[in-house]
C-alpha cells in the first residue's frame, strides 16, 4: 500500500492511497499527472489536491556518513557506529514545494535518502523486531548548509534550518520495497546521485536498535538512513527529484534569496 497525505480543494487534510497503472511512473511530471488519489468514493489526481508531507515526525533522526562511497568523498572514516543527528519539525516540507533556502551561502547540498517511517511508539527495540514498529518507507532530501555544518560540532545551522527536510510524496508499505533498491537523484534532470540501499554499512534494523537504546521514537518520526556519494551544491531556481525505485520521486524546486 501506499498512502498520502493531501490538501482537497475545500481545504480539508485527508490520508488517501496513491495507486498507478502498470506504466506509469508515481510522480507529477511536467508532461501531466500520473496515478490517482482515492479517499474513500472520491479519486483525484496528484495535480488536483495538494500533496502534504506524508507524516508529521516529532523528529528526524538522520544518519551520517551510512555508505562508505560518501564517507570517502567527504573525506571521513567511515564510523564503527551510527553517526547520528537530528532536524527538528520546522525542516519538513513537501513534494511539490518551492523551498526557500538559506541566504547568503556559499554552498547547500542536496542528499538523496531513504526514509524509514516509524508508526508505533519505540523504545529499545532489538534489531530482529524493527519491522514491528516501522509503518513504511518514504523520499527524503536532507538538505544541507555546509558553510555552518564546516564550522560546528552540533551541526544545528547545517541541517536543522527551515524546509531542510522535504519529504514524500507518500508512505509505502514493505513489499514495495526491495532490498536492493536503487536509490538516485537528479538536478534540473541531471543524475547526480546513483546507488541502492544494499550498500548502506549499517542496515535499518541496526539503526532502529541503535536509536532506540537512546531515545523513544513516536508514530510518524523519520529515520533518514544516509546518502551516497555524489553530493552536491544547489543553485537558485534548480529542481530536485529524489527517487527510491519502489517508493516513487520526491520533486521540489528551490530558491535561494
Amino acid at each position: 500500500m501506499k498512502r498520502v497525505r493531501f490538501r482537497d480543494s475545500a481545504g480539508n487534510v485527508r490520508g488517501g492511497r496513491w495507486t498507478v497503472e502498470d506504466g506509469e511512473e508515481l510522480v507529477t511530471a511536467a508532461a501531466g499527472p500520473y496515478g490517482r488519489i482515492s479517499f474513500g468514493d472520491e479519486t483525484f489526481t496528484p495535480d488536483e489536491v495538494e500533496i502534504l508531507p506524508p507524516c508529521e515526525p516529532t523528529k528526524i533522526v538522520c544518519v551520517g556518513l551510512n555508505y562508505a562511497d560518501h564517507a570517502d568523498e567527504q573525506d571521513k572514516d567511515v564510523p564503527d557506529r551510527p553517526l547520528l543527528f537530528l532536524k527538528p519539525p520546522n525542516t519538513v516540507t513537501s513534494h511539490g514545494k518551492r523551498v526557500t533556502l538559506p541566504a547568503g551561502k556559499e554552498r547547500i547540498d542536496f542528499e538523496a535518502e531513504l526514509g524509514v517511517v516509524i508508526g508505533e511508539q519505540a523504545r529499545n527495540v532489538k534489531a530482529a523486531n524493527a519491522d514491528d514498529v516501522i509503518a513504511g518507507y518514504t523520499c527524503v532530501n536532507d538538505l544541507s548548509n555546509r558553510d555552518d555544518q564546516q564550522r560546528e560540532q552540533n551541526w544545528v545551522r547545517g541541517k536543522a534550518f527551515d524546509n531542510a527536510a522535504p519529504i514524500g510524496p507518500l508512505v509505502a508499505t514493505s513489499e514495495h520495497l526491495k532490498d536492493d533498491a536503487t536509490i538516485e537523484s537528479r538536478v534540473n534532470g541531471e543524475i547526480k546521485q546513483q546507488s541502492s540501499i544494499d550498500q548502506f554499512i549499517f542496515s535499518i534494523p541496526e539503526l532502529v536498535e541503535e536509536i532506540t537504546e537512546y531515545m523513544t521514537l513516536e508514530p510518524g518520526d523519520v529515520i533518514s538512513t544516509g546518502t551516497p556519494a555524489g553530493v552536491g551544491p544547489l543553485s537558485d531556481g534548480d529542481e530536485v527529484e529524489i527517487e527510491i525505485e519502489g517508493i516513487g520521486t520526491l520533486r521540489h524546486t528551490v530558491h535561494i534569496p
